[in-house]
Formats: C-alpha cells, structure tokens, sequence
C-alpha cells in the first residue's frame, strides 16, 4: 500500500510542532513514502528548506539508482499549509461578539478560525499559496493567529487542493454542531470541555447535518475534484494522553465518509504529525507546556493523543484497514502535484529613469538584437571573448534580449552618472587608469545584469544625505572596492588611492549578486527604510525573518521548569555545559572540537553523563527530553540589517509575515524566509546597517556648531593632521572607533603611525592570528628590521606594509603581477586559500609556479611565497573594509584632537543608558581634565553638550524619572523667557503637567536645582513647622500659582509699574545636610553614576595603586571557582592593566593558577551588610564591596565573622586582605586536587580601615629617561618632594635608553597625597616618567 502523510507539522509550527524538516524527509525516504506534504501551522515558514533538503536528497537518490542500475523516482516535495479560516471574515475582529455552545459556554465567535488544509498542485498554486499566507498576517495580524477566509480562497484556489483538516475543521465542527454536542472542536484540540456520549449513527435527521453539507459543497463548487474530507484516527493508551480524542473522532468520522460518499468527495487519511519518532511523545508532550506556559503534572492543560509521530505505511494500513480508498487517495493527491521550482536568478526591482534619458520602446527602436548580443558577449574593449554557444547561454541566463533592452537601458543611465561623478571626484581630466577602471567595472555590472542594483542603492545613500539628514558611512566591506560606487556616491575612498579591487566585490568569473552593505547613523536607518518603502511600495520592501531556537543550555531551563525542577538544581546543571567550546583536550573522531550541543555533552562531560544514567528519574528525562527538543524553533524575530527590495508584489517571490521588531515595538513585515535562502527565490537582499559611531559623529558635529558657530564636513578633513596623529602615537584613543582598547593604545604607542595606511594596517592586523606579526610591522617601520621582499618587484604592492603582506587585496595584486592571474583567477586564489579549498588550490598552485616562471622568476622563491601565501591567506583581512573603517576611526580621532569636550559630549550621549561606557568615558575626561557637571535646569539640554567654559554639562534626559515631555518643557520656557531664577520661578514657569512632583524630585535629588543661590537639595526633603513635607508644599504652591494665573482668579495690583501675581511662596526650612556619601548615594541612584565626585577620591591612590585585583576581576572569579566553569570557558584578554608589555591571554585555569596563594588586596567602600544566623546558630556576615570598576559580595563566618564585623559596615571605606584557595583548605580533613580538577573560593585574612593601608607602602620608584631631565623638571620634583615630606622612600632612576644605562639615587621621602598622587599620574599621561609602587 502506498501512502503520503499530507498533514504534517514541523518545528515551524513553533512550540507545537518539534519535528525537523530533515528528519521528516529522510524517515519518509526510508520508509519507502514517495512524497511528504508540509502544512505548519498558519505559516509556510519551512517550504525553503523543504524544498531544498528535497533537492539534495534526490541528489543522492539519483546517484543511488545510477550505481545500482535501477529506475530513479524522485522523492516528492508538497507545499502546504494549515491555515485558520475565520468564522465570518478575516476583516471582522469583534471581541465582543460572542456565541453559546451546547453546554452553555461562551466564546469569542472572532478569536479563532477553523482548520483547513490548503496544498499547491503546482506554480499557480504556490503563488496562491504565498499570497494567501501573506494576506492573512499582513491583513489581520490582530489576532494570535492569522486568518484567511473564502473571500481569500474565492480570489487565489486556482493550483490549489483542500483537505477538510482534523477535528478543528469547519466540517467536523459543523458535524459536532448538528449533533448539538456544541463547541467541541476546542475539547478535540486540548481544551477539556467534555463532550457527551451520544451515537452520531443514531441521529438520522437530515437537517442535523444541513450546515455541514452545505459546507462540503461550497468547498466542492470552489475546489471540484481537489477537495478531499480528511479523516483521523488517535485512538491511544498512552498515559497523560488525550484519550477523549479518539472518543470524538469514532463518532464523527462515520459522518464525514457517509457525507463524503453523499456528495461525491473523496477521504483522505491523515495523522496529523507533530514529531517524528513514537518516543518522542513525551518530549512533546513538554513542548506543549513551554507553549502554554504549564507545568507537566496540571491537571488541566492541553493534551495531545501521543500518537501524532509519523507513522509507516504499514501502521497507517493497520489503523485504516476498514477504509483503504483513504490511503490510496494520498497517492492520486501526490500524482496531481507537479514538480517546480521556485528558485530564480535575481530579479532586479526597476529604477525610475528619466524619460528624457530614454526608455525601453525607444531602445527597442534604436537597438537590434545582434546589437545586444554583441554588446553583452563581448569584453568591454569589444573583443570576441565567448563561443557562440557560451554567449548564447549568457544571454539566456540574463534573461533574453526582451531583458536585456531593460538591462541596457540602466547601463547606460548609470554610466552617464558615474562619469558625471568621476569628473566631480577625479576632475575633467580622467587619467588612463581611472578611465581603464571605470569602463572595465561598467562592463562586468552590465553584462552581470546589475546596473539596476547599483542604481537603487545610489538613489537611497542620496535621499538619506540629502533629503533625511542621515549620516551615511564611507563604505563597509569589499563594495570599497568599486571606483563606479566612489563615482556614484556610495562609497566615499578612493579605490584608485587604496589599491582596492573591484573583482574582490564583484567577481566576473562568477556570478553572484552584489552584496552592498550601508552603515547609517541609528536613528537615520529607520528613516532610510521608511523611504525606500514609499519609493518602491510597502508590498514591495520587506524586512528578512530570523528564528530563535531553542538553545542548548535554554532546552535544558525550559524542560526543567515545567517539570518543577528547583532551579537552583536546574542552574547547577546547566554550569556543567560549556559557554562556547569544549576545552582544547576534547576533540572529536575527526580530531576536531566538538560542537556544543547535548549529545556531545552528554558524550564528553563526566558530570553530565553522569546524571543523565543516574539514579534521578527526573533529571534523567529532564536531560532525556531537553537534548530532543534542543534547536527546536522558539521564536521569530526581524533581521538586524537585512531588506528586501523586489521588482513586484514580494508575494509572488515568496511568503510574507508580520513579526514585532523588538527597537520600535512595531510590527513589521518579513519575508517568511530567513536571510540564508531569500535571494535564491529571485528576491534581492540589501543590508541597511546601524552604526554607532555615526550616531557619535553627528552628535559630535552638533555639539561644535552650538558650542562654537562652525559646521565641519567630517568627509573633508585633512588626512595628514598632525594633532590627530599625535593623539594616535599617545595613545589616546579612548573613544576612537576600533582604536580604543588597551591592546591597541599600547601598539599605537609603539607604532607612532604616521599615516593612514598605518591605521588601515593595524586595523586589519589587530586580530587573532596576524597579531603576531604587528611587532615586526612595528620593528620595519621604525627600521629596527630590514624591509625585505622575496622579489624585488613585490615592493609595488607590500612598501606600504613594509613587506608585511597584511590583505587579501596584496595576494590578489601579487599573483597577477607575478605570475598573469587574470581579476577572476586572482579573486579564486583569495577565496581558496581563505577558505582551505584544497581542489581548487591543487589547480591554481601549478598556474602560479609556471606563470612566475615564465616571467623569469626563481622556481625555490615562488614556492617559497605560496608556502608563505598558504599560511597568511586564511588570516589575511580584506583591506577594503580595513580602510573604510579606518577612515571613519580617523575621523572620531580628528574630532577628539581638536574638539575633545564636544566628542566626549557626543560619546556620553549615545552611551548614555549603558553605565559601563559612561563610567568608561566618565574616567576619560577626567584624565583629559574635562569637567563633566551635574544636571543644571538653566543649563542642561536633553543630551551632554559642551558650556561656554568647555565644561560638559550632564543632559537632563539622562536623569531617571525625568522623560522627555519634562525636559522639553523646562527648555522651551527656558528659551522663551530666560534662565530660572530660583526654585519658585522654575514652579510658578514650567508646565507642571509635564513636569510633575515624580520629576521635581528627581532633579532635585541629581542636583538640578543647586545652581540656585541658598538652595541646597536637602531642603525639598525635610519638612516645615506643620510637619509637612516639603517637596508636596512647593508642588501645591506651583500648581496652584499656575491655577489661579490661568483662570485669572487673583489679586491683582499694579503697585510696581506693572500686573503681577500675589500667592505666598512658602518658605524654605534650614535642615541639615546629608553626609558627602549619603549625596553621592542619591546622586547615582538618580543618574546611574557618581557624577559630582566619587566616594572612593580621597583613597583614590590606595585603590588604583595599593590594590592588586579590583572588584570585577573578584566577580569574575566567582564565575570561574568551580572546575567546570573554568574548562569549558574560552580564554580571557587580561587588558586590565594597560601598560602590559603584550597582551595578556589567559584561560581560566592559568588565571587561577597566577593568582591562588598570593595575597590580594582588594580597597573600597562596603556599600551592603547583613548579619546573619546559620540553622546551628553561629553568627555569620554577607558583604557587598565597591571599588572603581564594580562590586564583589564575599561572605565571612566563624572567627573571621567575629574579629571583622565591626568594620564591616555600610559607607566604611575598607583595605581588606585576602587569598584564593582551593575549598576547604583551612580545614583539617583537607587533600588538595590537581589544580584543574579543584573547586576555589576567596579566603577572607584581614580587614583594615582604608586610611591604614599605607602601612603596607614600602617605597616609589621614579623612572625617568634621560633627555627628560629638565631645569623644569628638578625644580617641580624637588618643589613637591618638600611640600609632602613624609616617611615613604622615594627612588628615582635616569636611565639612557641607547647606551642602556641606569643611574639611581635617593630623593627625599614623601607623604603620598592625592595631590602628589594625580601629579605623578600627569607625568605619566605625558610620557615624562614612570612611577611604580613598592
């Protein structure tokens, strides 16, 4: 017996289905079924991927057949869907309008639609299908799921067939109505209503079935001979399955084949197919939970009859053996599906051109076809370059010549405007290169068929310059490449100038779309997108899906929870997985790590493995069932860049959906197929990107023209100037876009980059791998090492490397310049040897060896640069991307040289919900001596910006509590009528409606109102005589003064020249003041930081300079204490301290390892402390400790808890000492573990007030070069040596660094200060010395 499952469900049907599409084909393929139909529910999410696998499968079945000599039949695809027909129309959405069943229950006639089963026969169909799809999110999204209706089927049947669906269906529900059994489509589906137990077989009217036959024939009269009644049978004594079900379906399905029979319509037998395999039932049987948010032992939840696994032919015949015509049926269903393709090449959206340009009637007028023929055949110098059958394939592949009419049409527009833009770029004069350039890249973008392409981008970058006010970046990635792309405005590098290569974006060797990604500024990419969807049309313009899976620690979280799985149980667990690799030991039988995913957990983790064979039956199935529904699809979410721009309705291409995008809160509409298959249905893929540092840069420029009357066109600036080369050499580059962390201010400063190429370099150099040849870059530069090349004619390209080869463009250059690769063969070689494509590297390497060769170099050399080639070439960085955004890293670097209090401004702003980058920026104007300042309502705008003193003032937006309304309001009365005079001024001027008491008391609290003479902040929050508080008194004298103003309700007089306003203000109550830390308490509460100071300044040199590991690094310990967490974390950049000699790369272990044993010294202020009892009644403390960079809580019992409580108390400021030790090593019983193997914890030695620690201080060290002491130099250190006489010894070393010479002498002792401390600091900033402490 032949059979085809036609209802099936797979992980696309999200958190209801749990079947993989792969899984369902090959299982299908095994079991000898000649085709699988897929009908997720509402959506065709999967159809690309079923049709693809399909492809691939028949690949190899193909090849099976051809090896044993037998027929091929291929394995049959069908497209489908289970789509919700609503009830009435997809356009009602009536909540309110509800019905009564048979029971007497209510429900929502509108909420939810019956089941219907819709598969396409062929293309017509799925199209149909698509726009069907489509419409029901697009048009009624209101719903949790989306609905068709007849309108839609009436309008799009055609290559459609229609199957009556399961029990949720408009017939059986119809059935179930005539039996008066009421609505019993939500019990068969999971939802225990109950249902009687009358015989369907016994109620003969005919009227009962009267709705239900008009159904069938409505169905029939639509569908003729593509309408089948779909019968299922679930009968089941799985425990916690839905029983009830089957009960159900034995009463209608007699109903649905006597109907069936009535009105000539054939049955279909269906399973309704959920998961795969039989024992994967209970771990769907979870899915469903996680669904609905329900716990496994409920009572009251949704159940499935466990029997929905796709089943054999063999067990469908056993269960439909009374009705085999049921069976055979899917097979004439099979026999009516087609086999197409939906694949296309790309199909270009079109350009509106000018008609006074031409149009494509008149082209057909002006040109023949052996006139395009030759054109598109041809090379660009008009040489014969293809057989005539090779030019004839092209022309078919491009489309025809009633295509290429088009194509030419738009060649030639974008030719006229590239040159328009070359001579404005280059001049009037091209020069031999630029014109050669030019005319090769229009060539290969015409005969690729992408002149369109090219012409929408030009047209969107424009519009966002010129129309939208959006800042667009110089380029991004290989499209830096197009000399046309410079000349057109889409790029802003000269190619020309960088030696960038066009072949690197668009090869003409092979045909690929043009990939062209835009960087806007964050806000700008919004409106960019909004006006491409108004040029082209909102159906034509479409963001690109994404599907969140069920990951594998997540797979674990969800299974537990519904399984009531303590979670610290399910947390403890789930620490035994790795974050991101298996450690280095671990690999797999190829020798390779292994993939992170349960299975190889469960295979390669002893703990893990462990329990999943242990003696914990709910932790066996928890692991058991999590690696089942591990990748499962969890959720839908909105490409972060990816847009489609088709040439039509998007629903002729493909599937469209609505999925909220999570920045806007709005939804929008995606096509149904993610970003790794969208383009090969014809749909054209363009990525609009955010970027940050844009955002920075237009905040910047604003910040200069307020602050300073003057707008800079950044894309102009000088690229050779000195003070922004200078800030590159010190390293300040705090800030500077891909310039700013530790690692690389410490090669800046050894580099000394003198020109761009230098930046563009390390740009492409700082990463892992060609890391390690920066220091030899560094050593050429400077002269330090011979600048030396294999053959003297690869100083062309690598002189600005200095012989280092650092991109992939020099490999390319190179290989044409020594060997005659042509563009195509040299992109080959970049894309083999990037990629270890070992066949066409066998090809290539003989080519390259006889090339060179015959161009009369030394065999032994050039095997000796392919070896070398073979090494880098999967390193090597494409130096089109490196100098865009080395560009745009030279312009933050320009604007913080010469506007460095506008440029922090700006990087505060944009930052300024993250605390981290704002406490980051915060440390770095200090160390620029840039005053940051406290809200100020006569001051402050809604972001940072810079005073007329350089100061930046902090935004009033940045203050919690205080929206946006508010902080318009107070500076548009600002602006309108001057500055507040004092706290009543503000209340009795600013709209309190905006400004409610909430926002009051928050500026207050963050120091808004202390620009006022004799108000201090604590005033607002004592009370006055009557004892009322007095913030509620000055908000009910404000509103008031307003009330009465408005309704001009008050006394008037006239008694000083004028009208004015008689309301007694209240007065101010004298209360004390807060303590310093109690301010600053409130102040970060309110701001997120310690703006005005900082609690820890006065320790200041104690904490940074006495302390040898700081808060973060302590809770970054705490993470890795056991020995799972460190094995399977990935090593760490230890870039804490930026003056390391090399960058540090420490695992886990060896952190441990380097630090275990040696006392560590942790200073702050003890922010949090609570006394504590143990179950034996033994006193114990938990402690929260802050320092510079964060907070650590540690713990202290017994003796420790008893010699150390006292000191440990909020606002005390603390030097406590201690050390990392395996646990338990106190106690008597201990045996230490191998390191590895060992679990750590934080030993609490010694706690000491903050101001004690200089105890500890032995001595300072000066070191100082020798062409560094100056007259100045002596005078200012001997100056404050005596000022801070104390009892610290203080070394000084002069040492020559040529002759390596060292002279060191005793200076007079010091008291360290914080004064003398930020001097040394300065010094050090300024390269005149540098201090240790001893």
């Amino acid at each position: 017996m032949t059979f085809t499952h036609l209802h099936v469900h797979s992980h696309y049907s999200i958190l209801d289905g749990m079947s993989k599409v792969p899984d369902l084909v090959d299982k299908s393929i095994k079991l000898g079924m000649p085709a699988i139909a897929l009908t997720d529910h509402g959506c065709m999410y999967g159809i690309k991927e079923l049709l693809d696998y399909c492809k691939k499968a028949n690949k190899k079945l193909k090849e099976k057949a051809q090896e044993e000599g037998t027929e091929f039949v291929p394995f049959k695809p069908i497209v489908g869907v289970e789509a919700y027909c609503a009830r009435r129309s997809r356009l009602q959405r009536d909540k309110d309008l509800k019905a009564v069943n048979a029971e007497g229950k209510a429900y929502i006639v509108d909420q939810s639609g019956w089941h219907l089963i819709l598969l396409a026969k062929n293309m017509q169909g799925y199209r149909n299908l698509c726009r069907i799809v489509s419409a029901s999110f697009m048009e009624d999204s209101y719903y949790r799921r989306p609905r068709i209706d007849r309108d839609l089927l009436e309008q799009y049947h055609e290559g459609l067939i229609c199957c009556s669906a399961c029990l949720g269906g408009e017939l059986p529900q119809k059935i179930m109505e005539g039996m008066s059994l009421g609505d019993a489509a939500d019990t068969a589906i999971g939802r225990p209503n109950g249902l009687s137990d009358a015989s369907l077989l016994d109620m003969g009217e005919a009227t009962r079935w009267k709705a239900a036959e008009e159904t069938i024939e409505w169905y029939k009269n639509l569908f003729g001979e593509d309408y089948y009644i779909e019968i299922q049978r679930h009968q089941t004594t799985k425990p916690g399955a839905d029983q009830h079900v089957y009960q159900v379906q034995r009463e209608v399905n007699p109903v649905l084949v006597e109907l069936a029979k009535k009105h000539g319509v054939k049955v279909v037998a269906t399973n309704d197919v959920h998961f795969v395999e039989e024992e994967h039932a209970e771990a769907h049987d979870h899915l469903v939970c996680v669904s609905t948010n329900h716990f496994i032992d409920d009572e009251n939840r949704m159940h499935y009859t466990k029997q929905e696994w796709l089943k054999s032919p063999q067990e469908m015949e056993e269960i439909f053996s009374d009705i085999p015509e049921a069976l055979a049926n899917t097979q004439e269903i099979v026999d009516k599906v087609e086999v197409y393709d939906i694949d296309s090449g790309p199909i270009m959206p079109k350009f509106p051109i000018p008609e006074e340009f031409g149009t494509e009637e008149s082209y057909r007028q002006k040109f023949t076809e052996q006139d395009l023929f030759e054109e598109f055949t041809r090379d660009e110098h008009g040489n014969v370059v293809l057989s005539e059958d090779k030019a004839n394939e092209k022309i078919k592949k491009l489309g025809g010549y009633d295509k290429l009419y088009r194509i030419k049409l738009e060649a030639d527009y974008l030719a006229h405007l590239a040159y328009k833009g070359a001579h404005e770029r280059y001049g009037e004069t091209l020069t031999e290169e630029q014109e050669e350039r030019i005319k090769f890249e229009l060539h290969i973008m015409k005969t690729m068929g992408f002149p369109g392409y090219f012409l929408i981008v030009m047209d969107f970058i424009r519009a966002a310059r010129e129309e939208l006010g959006v800042s667009v970046g110089p380029g991004r990635g290989s499209a830096a490449g197009s000399v046309v792309a410079y000349c057109l405005r889409i790029t802003d590098l000269d190619p020309l100038k960088y030696d960038l290569l066009f072949e690197r974006f668009l090869n003409p060797d092979r045909i690929s779309l043009p990939d062209i990604d835009t960087d806007f500024d964050d806000a700008g990419r919004g409106k960019v997108l909004d006006w491409v969807s108004d040029k082209y049309g909102h159906t034509q313009v479409a963001h690109i899906i994404t599907y969140g899976t069920m990951a594998t620690k997540s797979a674990i979280a969800d299974v537990g929870r519904v399984q009531r799985i303590p979670l610290a149980r399910v947390n403890e667990i789930k620490g035994y997985i790795p974050d991101r690799s298996f450690p280095d030991n671990i690999k797999d039988e190829k020798g390779k790590s292994p993939k992170v995913n349960l299975k190889n957990c469960y295979k390669y983790v002893d703990e893990l493995r462990m329990l999943l064979n242990g003696d914990e039956p709910q932790i066996r199935n928890m692991l058991t069932y999590a690696a089942q529904l591990e990748d499962t699809i969890r959720q839908v979410g909105v490409h972060a860049c990816g847009v489609i721009i088709g040439a039509d309705d998007l629903t002729k291409f493909a599937p469209l959906s609505t999925v909220e995008d999570r920045e806007s809160g709005k939804r929008v509409l995606v096509t149904e197929y993610d970003g790794h298959v969208v383009e090969s249905v014809g749909l054209i893929k363009m990525d609009f990107l955010g970027l940050k540092t844009l955002t920075i840069i237009k905040e910047c420029l604003q910040n200069i023209s307020k602050a300073h009357g003057i707008n800079i066109d950044i894309d102009h600036i000088p690229i050779d100037d000195a003070d922004t080369y200078k800030l590159f050499q010190e390293g300040r580059t705090v800030g500077v876009f891909q310039f700013e962390s530790a690692g690389m201010r410490k090669y800046m400063k050894e580099l000394k980059p003198t020109v761009i190429g230098d930046l563009i370099a390390m740009n492409a150099l700082y990463r892992p791998g060609p890391m390690d040849y920066i220091p030899q870059f560094i050593r050429r530069k400077h002269g330090l090492e011979p600048v030396t090349y294999d053959i003297p004619v690869m100083e062309k390209y690598l002189k600005d490397t200095y012989g280092v080869t650092v991109y992939q463009e020099q490999v390319m250059l190179l290989s044409r310049l020594l060997a005659n690769f042509t563009r195509g063969e040299s992109d080959q070689l970049r894309k083999a040897m990037g990629k270890k494509i070992m066949a066409m590297l066998a090809e290539l390497k003989p080519k390259f060896i006889n090339g060179g060769k015959s161009n009369g170099h030394d065999e032994k050399v050039l095997e000796k640069i392919w070896a070398d080639w073979e090494k880098f070439a999967s390193y090597a960085f494409n130096k089109s991307h490196a100098a865009c955004y080395s560009w745009v890293a030279y312009q933050t670097a320009y604007l913080k040289a010469h506007y460095p209090a506008e440029f922090m401004a700006a990087n505060l702003t944009v930052a300024k919900d993250d605390i981290k980058d704002v406490t980051k920026f915060m440390d770095e104007c200090k160390a620029m001596k840039i005053s940051v300042l406290a809200p100020d309502v006569n001051e402050s705008e809604m972001n940072f910006t810079v005073n007329s003193k350089g100061d930046v003032r902090f935004g009033l937006g940045g203050v919690k509590g205080v929206g946006e309304g508010a902080v318009e309001a107070i500076i548009k009365e600002r602006e309108k009528n001057g500055k507040y005079k004092d706290l009543f001024d503000f209340l009795e001027r600013v709209n309190l409606q905006a400004c409610n008491r909430k926002t009051v008391e928050s500026l207050a609290l963050a120091g808004a109102f202390d620009c006022f003479e004799g108000f201090y902040r604590e005033q607002l929050f004592g009370t006055n005589a009557k004892g009322e508080n007095m913030l509620e008194v000055v908000m009910r004298y404000g509103n008031r003064y307003q009330q009465d103003k408005q309704e001009q309700s008050i006394t008037l007089f006239d008694g000083f020249g004028g009208l004015g306003i008689e309301v007694q203000r209240p007065e101010l109550p004298v209360v004390p003041r807060w303590t310093a830390i109690e301010r600053l308490n409130k102040e970060k509460e309110l701001i997120g930081i310690f703006l005005s100071a900082h609690p820890l300044d006065e320790w200041e040199f104690e904490v940074r300079e006495m302390c040898n590991i700081t808060a973060e690094e302590m809770h970054q310990f705490e993470a890795w204490s056991s020995p799972t967490a460190r094995n399977t974390s990935t090593a760490q950049d230890d870039e804490s301290d930026e003056e390391n000699e090399e960058i540090e790369k420490l695992t886990p272990n060896q952190w441990i390892e380097k630090r275990a044993g040696q006392p560590l010294h942790l200073g702050g202020i003890i922010v949090a402390a609570e006394d504590r009892m143990s179950q034996k009644g033994n006193p114990w403390g938990k402690y929260t400790i802050e320092d510079y960079t964060g907070s650590y809580q540690f713990s202290a019992f017994g003796e420790t808890y008893q010699r150390f409580a006292a000191l440990l108390k909020p606002n005390v400021y603390v030097y406590i000492t201690g050390v990392i030790q395996q646990r338990g090593a106190h106690m008597k019983w201990f045996k230490p573990k191998p390191a590895e193997e060992a679990e750590y914890e934080f030993a609490l030695q010694q706690v000491q007030l903050i101001k004690d620690a200089q105890k500890d201080l032995h001595s300072i060290t000066l070191q100082i070069p020798i062409e560094n002491i100056q007259p100045d130099l002596i005078d200012n250190l001997s100056e404050m040596t005596q000022q801070y006489t104390g009892t610290t010894p203080l070394h000084v070393q002069i040492f020559d660094t040529i002759k390596q010479n060292v002279i060191t002498f005793n200076a007079n002792p010091i008291r360290m200060d914080q004064t003398f401390y930020h001097w040394l600091q300065e010094l050090q900033t300024d390269e005149v010395l540098q201090y240790k402490v001893n």
